[in-house]
């Protein structure tokens, strides 16, 4: 009969990423005595760890760090706090009263902690999951995929790629192409316009000579032992083409590592696809709050971590004066077409959140956001431009006039 090793904490942080590295930190600066960290991989520090490119870390720690420096910055800023990592350890299961089953190199676990604050974050659907016709050949990759084979195994990628989307993390992906000295044909996305800021697209064509195919969906990708084309169409017109490639880069589109949330009871918001929680990272199940990209995908790194601080702070003060009742019952928010997502997406009508974070499917100019709960309309908020793939922020003062006996707070675009 295998024995499993007890460990004892006050917190336990499911994530070694930004997220959940600078929460476990702001909770041991809070008072919080023990805070475990556990990560699956093998070193900590996230997503950034392969991304060698310039400009993290400028909201929060207010310098420009490559992606690896900003990992190994926040990992050592951790443990100098005293937050004990735990790396190459996976949680396989998580009860409602704070007790985790782990597993590593050294055997089976059981973790027991007071509070468990989940930082997993997310992931980019791969192209089983997007549903593109064609061929299953080698030189298909989602950005993480493409990071990893570059930057850590330092293996041939192939000569030409197309990139799939255009955010953020779309010129990241081309980025880490021009690395492995791949040319970039183009970025494609159906869409009418990028959903990057205008300096990224701009310096893709000037300096790289990449360009971002608007309006264009990729439908097909050909070729046996390798890519050899792939197939595109303009959304508009329907006229189809062929283009030679052998590599094909997915990016964004991304989907919340929300497994070990749903299995241990969490309620999962309609929307993000991730835990529904408040402003401070509380679920429905009293001992588990979640942060970063886990909410509700996806926010740059920096951004991350100063919400996954809120949400520490919030933690600290719950375990200092008693995790909140069960009993209390939030007010869920939810959202109509083109309306994405909404977080916080529970709220006290009592404390709303000081900021909504939204998103929408399309592009718009000067909307009304127009909040209502059983059919009443109780608020109206003016919008700025709204740019699908990137979240805007709202006062959360809209949502004060919500009544508590009433049903979900509904919100739309007018």
């Amino acid at each position: 009969m295998t024995r499993e090793n007890r460990i004892d904490c006050d917190v336990l942080v499911v994530g070694g990423g930004p997220a959940g590295l600078s929460a476990a930190r702001e909770l041991r600066a809070r008072g919080v005595a023990r805070v475990l960290v556990v990560e699956r991989e093998t070193q900590a520090g996230g997503v950034p760890r392969h991304c060698h490119h310039t400009g993290f870390g400028l909201r929060d720690l207010h310098r420009a760090f490559t992606g690896p420096r900003y990992a190994d910055e926040l990992v050592g800023r951790a443990i100098d706090s005293g937050v004990q990592i735990l790396t190459g350890t996976t949680i396989t299961s998580l009860e409602k009263d704070g007790e985790a089953r782990a597993t590593n190199a050294s055997g089976l676990h059981v973790v027991n902690s007071r509070a468990v604050l989940l930082a997993s974050g997310a992931r980019e659907r791969p192209r089983s999951a997007r549903l593109v016709a064609g061929d299953r050949p080698p030189g298909v990759f989602t950005t993480g995929q493409l990071q990893q084979w570059v930057y850590v195994h330092a293996l041939p990628v192939g000569s030409c790629a197309l990139v799939v989307g255009a955010e953020h993390v779309s010129f990241s992906a081309m980025l880490t192409l021009r690395h492995a000295h791949v040319k970039t044909l183009a970025l494609v996305t159906d869409l009418e316009a990028q959903q990057s800021v205008a300096p990224f697209a701009l310096a893709a064509r000037r300096f790289f000579g990449v360009p971002v195919w608007t309006r264009t969906r990729l439908v097909a990708i050909n070729g046996r032992e390798r890519v050899r084309e792939v197939v595109l169409e303009d959304v508009t017109t329907g006229i189809r083409r062929v283009e030679p490639v052998d590599v094909v880069v997915f990016t964004g589109d991304w989907i919340p590592e929300n497994e070990l949330a749903r299995r241990a009871g969490v309620d999962i918001d309609p929307g993000t696809l991730g835990p529904a929680s408040d402003i401070g990272g509380r679920t429905n199940v009293v001992s588990i709050y979640a942060t970063g990209n886990l909410l509700h995908p996806v926010e740059t790194a920096d951004v991350a971590t100063l919400r996954s601080r809120e949400v520490a702070r919030v933690l600290a003060n719950d375990l200092e004066v008693g995790l909140p009742s069960s009993t209390v019952k939030p007010i869920t928010v939810e959202v109509e077409p083109p309306l994405s997502w909404v977080w916080p997406n529970r709220f006290d009508p009592s404390s709303p959140a000081r900021r909504v974070a939204l998103r929408t499917k399309t592009f718009s100019q000067s909307r009304l956001l127009v909040a209502r709960q059983e059919g009443r309309e109780f608020s109206r908020v003016r919008l700025g431009r709204v740019v699908p793939n990137r979240s805007l922020g709202v006062d959360g003062a809209f949502l004060a006039a919500a009544q508590p006996d009433r049903g979900p707070v509904w919100l739309s675009l007018g």
